[in-house]
């Protein structure tokens, strides 16, 4: 939708400020409105005073409510935080999305989510999927997903393909999948009906004649209408059909509404209804020489199939004039539009240009890199659907904006996946360890849960070997008393083994470690700290490229960034480690993938290897990479785990 507004923008101008005598115009954030400085003022004083009336009555009740609170303490068991899970409902039960419900109680309600099928989609819209989605569903209503496919110069097939796949995985169906260009023919009609009651007009001018009707620079001058908007209804039909046949290249016309041009709104400056094209369109060919704009068509398309309540991200606040004003003077049937704040991750770029420039010019791997914050991208670096589902849940819905940190994205991720995914044993860069007195346990079969927490993940086995791995980072050539891992002389345990291990020697070549040997500690005194571990290859074991995507940019703004985001690319966005071990476990997550079953990823559905999802003990959480075939396993971390850095 976004990408359409711009393209109206750009050919008539609709970015321009209004002139200096317009009335200064501010979001009251409780309702939604845009009001004057005064009035907003006046408000805020009024809540105040009751706010204040409130609290003095909250106060009267305090100590009993607190005598209360912890007698009840007392008796209930402390609740765990992982445990206290949000209502999966909450945004829909308060705040904006029920006062917009109030406003227009219809039902059924009907809702859409119209996205253009000129690129993939972004984190972004996952809120917008939501809310749609999940604000028609929560009224017992339906969501029609309709693509908003009136500009044929950008739109491609693995577009319509990727959004529907996404809606999908998010675990939403659309009521009826439909398309603005099924209405070509209707909006054709409203068009030369809105000529024939002297609302609308064919016009030639080019931009700079448009920069002028709408004030000039910075509004420097008084706005006028075009001339063209003068021309009988008789001789606007005729050249509007001559659009419609051809016989006007691009740009040498198109047809306006005639609005308001007083109006301190730029969205009722005489905006653009139709426009020439020279290029088929992906399902109507070479049917059509005009096309619609999203400004003409986006509340037609509403009107025609019914939509109760219109929801859209603030960037349409201004929109909201226009839409009402062009359904009210057709005699339409006529929605409800309201306006959320839109969603965006720190430390990214969402914008279709630079996210393209980053895969042409080979910054990443593709549009579903797993450092992008495309849907696709992640997907693929393995973040659940749920969880993006409880993010935007937990961040719930208002008219501002949010731009939220990297780091409360993950952390959301991190809850998730800690309560539902089972645990394997992993290192990234195996050493051997050689445990000399070890003969009776080499080929011992262990009995290993998925999961200590949550025995309902059932258990595997996996067999433990005389030889068998660590990661370099759990051994140290020389101690210290700060240090509680492997060292020479000291023991560390081994996560499910039958003893703990001591280090006796070890080799190195070229200043490398190569070997370590160990005996058991048999006295059986709990060691300070436990280690994962991997068996031999012969066991089960397998080995996997692991790879570790951090940020891509440097800076929590890379568009900012001086000399540009592609300046701002982090050289250690991607770490790999081409020899890492996975313990056998793996085969077993595989097998019971997805796991667990949940919002978009089912069994007998289209899942893909992402779903294939574990915490790999005191290291990451991990996926599945898209890379992986049966001789080789490549994992993409999703996350880190919360002691990493205490850790290392």
């Amino acid at each position: 939708m976004a990408d359409a507004v711009t393209d109206a923008a750009a050919k008539l101008q609709l970015a321009e400020p209004a002139v200096e005598n317009a009335p200064k115009l501010v979001l009251d954030e409780e309702t939604g409105e845009m009001v004057s400085k005064g009035e907003l003022k006046k408000r805020l004083a009024k809540r105040a005073k009751k706010a204040i009336k409130e609290k003095s009555k909250e106060t009267k009740t305090t100590a009993n409510a607190l005598v209360d609170a912890q007698a009840a303490s007392a008796k209930k068991p402390k609740e765990k935080a992982e445990d206290a899970l949000l209502d999966p409902d909450a945004m829909f039960k308060q705040g904006f999305l029920n006062d917009v419900f109030q406003e227009r109680p219809l039902k059924p309600v009907l809702t859409r989510f119209p996205p253009e099928p000129n690129g993939f989609l972004h984190i972004g819209h996952s809120k917008a999927i939501a809310i749609n989605f999940g604000f028609a569903k929560y009224h017992g209503g339906h969501c029609y997903l309709r693509y908003d496919d009136t500009n044929p110069e950008a739109e491609e097939e693995i577009y319509f393909t990727a959004i529907l796949d996404m809606v999908r995985w998010l675990g939403f169906e659309p009521y009826k999948i439909t398309h603005s260009s099924d209405n070509f023919g209707k909006l054709y009609e409203m068009a030369e009906k809105l000529i024939t009651i002297d609302k609308g007009y064919v016009c030639h001018c080019d931009d700079n004649d448009l920069k002028l009707q709408r004030g000039g620079e910075k509004g420097s001058s008084p706005r006028f209408r075009c001339k063209h908007a003068e021309q009988s209804v008789e001789e606007n039909l005729q050249k509007f059909r001559d659009m419609r046949d051809g016989k006007y290249k691009p740009r040498e016309a198109f047809l306006r509404m005639k609005q308001d041009i007083t109006s301190g709104n730029p969205q009722m400056w005489d905006l653009a209804a139709y426009r020439v094209l020279d290029k088929p369109h992906h399902r109507t060919h070479s049917d059509w020489k005009i096309y619609p704009t999203y400004d003409f068509t986006h509340c037609l398309c509403d009107s025609f199939e019914g939509i109760t309540h219109s929801l859209c991200t603030t960037e349409f606040f201004l929109s909201r004039t226009s839409y009402e004003w062009l359904n009210h003077e057709l005699g339409v049937y006529e929605p409800m539009q309201r306006e959320y704040g839109r969603l965006a991750i720190e430390g990214s770029v969402l914008s279709k240009r630079k996210l393209k420039e980053l895969v042409e010019k080979k910054f990443v791997r593709g549009w579903d890199d797993p450092r992008l914050y495309t849907l696709i991208a992640v997907r693929r670096r393995g973040v659940p659907p749920g969880a993006i589902l409880e993010f935007v849940n937990e961040l719930g819905v208002t008219t501002t904006n949010s731009i939220i940190q990297i780091s409360r994205f993950e952390q959301t991720i991190r809850r998730y996946l800690e309560r539902t995914v089972p645990r394997l044993m992993l290192v990234l860069d195996p050493v051997p360890v050689l445990i000399e007195d070890a003969d009776d346990f080499d080929g011992a079969e262990l009995t290993v849960p998925f999961s200590p927490r949550n025995p309902a993940m059932g258990d595997h086995k996996i067999n433990f070997t005389k030889t068998v791995y660590i990661d370099r980072s759990d051994f140290r050539e020389v101690d210290s008393k700060d240090y509680f891992r492997l060292a020479p002389g000291k023991t560390v345990g081994f996560l499910h083994a039958p003893f703990p291990i001591k280090a006796t020697s070890y080799t190195t070549e070229g200043g490398k470690v190569t070997e370590i040997r160990a005996v058991f500690d048999r006295e059986n005194k709990k060691p300070k700290t436990f280690i994962q571990w991997v068996a031999a290859e012969g066991s089960g074991s397998r080995k996997c490229e692991v790879r570790i995507h951090n940020s891509l940019f440097l800076s929590e703004n890379p568009a900012s960034a001086p000399g540009g985001y592609l300046n701002d690319i982090n050289p250690d966005s991607e770490v790999i480690y081409p020899d890492a071990m996975i313990e056998s476990g793996i085969e077993e997550v595989k097998r019971r993938a997805p796991w667990p079953e949940a919002a978009g990823e089912s069994k007998g559905s289209d899942v893909g290897p992402e779903s294939v999802r574990f915490q790999a003990m005191r290291v990451a959480y991990f996926a599945l990479d898209s890379d992986s075939t049966d001789d080789k396993i490549v994992l993409n971390r999703i996350v880190s785990l919360k002691e990493d850095k205490e850790k290392n």
